[in-house]
């Protein structure tokens, strides 16, 4: 064996990364539960386990299957879906979850000199994978009311335009008028990421078709109860889909995530019940909050935006989850008296208002 010598100076790191890469810090999720026992309200989890057909539907699972590859486009999901969501099956392209569609649409459309618009707070993994394309980011701020800007949004003409509607860790949303409007003063890609819109009673999908810039992600991470899944689609014109699946990776939803995802929709009937559940908890827990002092934001998804009465938020936070309960705090300069809290099962959210 040939041994090389290294010409590098002594302690040089070897710069293996482009520089926006080394530069940039990676997005950290939220805190898994590392315990038995601990009431986990800091990632908007559905507080209920998944629709029964679904479970049957993995039981039944022909596991003999694995060895062929799946279907690269996940034809039978996306028929599933077509059929909840009355849209045609060619408009949808399946992701490993959302993440992996909102890769895909920073790929095909930001790079060097192009530009990516974003409203803060908001998810910041738009803000992550605009850095990862070394795209330029611009960061709208939020209304003081925590109201979308969505006029100051299109005043930014991004080539990209990221907004999530519900917002997290917001909750506020924009109706279909507002969201119209904006597509149609953008030059760029407007996507609508509609994470939350079971819980918000509203969608812009009837923009897919109108508009020919409008990309609308949905996740079954959610409503579903599939978070450990990892399912999410993008519903978007066919111009749009042809790009996107340029970047797309050849496999990325198996065929178990698939057959379960498309079973998970199919039971709309459960599915409801679990959403009207959760939005009645919303309503309860947002009352039992004001009424111990806190601040609560009004939210069109599974989750509060809350401040504490002193504005200690990062108390509260350590408190209870010194106590067993996580909820979720940001240290960033208009988040940092506030607490984001997902809405739980009854029990939990007793358990929540006990601790406090």
């Amino acid at each position: 064996m040939i041994d090389f010598p290294d010409k590098r100076p002594e302690n040089h790191p070897m710069p293996f990364f482009r520089d926006n890469i080394e530069a940039m810090e990676a997005y950290i999720p939220g805190a898994p539960a590392d315990e038995a026992g601990v009431v986990k309200l800091n990632q908007n989890e559905n507080p209920y386990p998944p629709s029964p057909k679904a479970i049957e539907a993995m039981r039944q699972f022909d596991g003999a299957s694995l060895r062929l590859y799946p279907d690269p486009l996940a034809g039978g999901f996306c028929r599933a879906a077509a059929a909840v969501l009355d849209v045609p099956a060619e408009r949808i392209l399946v992701g490993d979850g959302s993440d992996d569609l909102i890769i895909m649409i920073a790929r095909a459309a930001l790079g060097a000199g192009r530009k990516v618009v974003i409203t803060d707070p908001t998810f910041p993994y738009y803000f992550t994978q605009g850095l990862v394309e070394n795209a330029r980011i611009v960061s709208v701020p939020a209304q003081e009311d925590f109201s979308l800007p969505i006029e100051e949004m299109a005043a930014a003409g991004g080539d990209v335009t990221f907004l999530a509607a519900p917002n997290s860790p917001t909750g506020a949303t924009a109706d279909l008028e507002k969201l119209g409007w904006l597509a149609s003063q953008l030059k760029g890609l407007l996507v609508i990421d509609e994470a939350y819109a079971d819980f918000a009673g509203a969608s812009a999908l009837s923009l897919v078709g109108r508009r020919p810039n409008v990309i609308i992600l949905r996740t079954l991470s959610k409503g579903y109860s599939l978070a450990g899944l990892r399912l999410g689609f993008a519903v978007l014109d066919g111009p749009l889909k042809n790009g996107l699946l340029k970047t797309k990776s050849i496999y990325n939803v198996g065929p178990l995530p698939a057959a379960v995802g498309a079973a998970a929709m199919a039971d709309q009937a459960y599915h409801r019940l679990c959403v009207e559940k959760i939005l009645a908890e919303r309503t309860r827990l947002a009352a039992a909050l004001a009424g111990r002092g806190f601040t609560v934001w009004p939210s069109a998804a599974n989750f509060l935006m809350v401040r504490p009465g002193d504005g200690d938020a990062g108390a509260v936070y350590h408190r209870l989850k010194s106590r067993g309960v996580l909820v979720r705090y940001f240290h960033t300069d208009r988040m940092r008296d506030k607490l984001r809290i997902s809405i739980g099962t009854r029990q939990e959210n007793e358990i929540l208002l006990g601790k406090l």
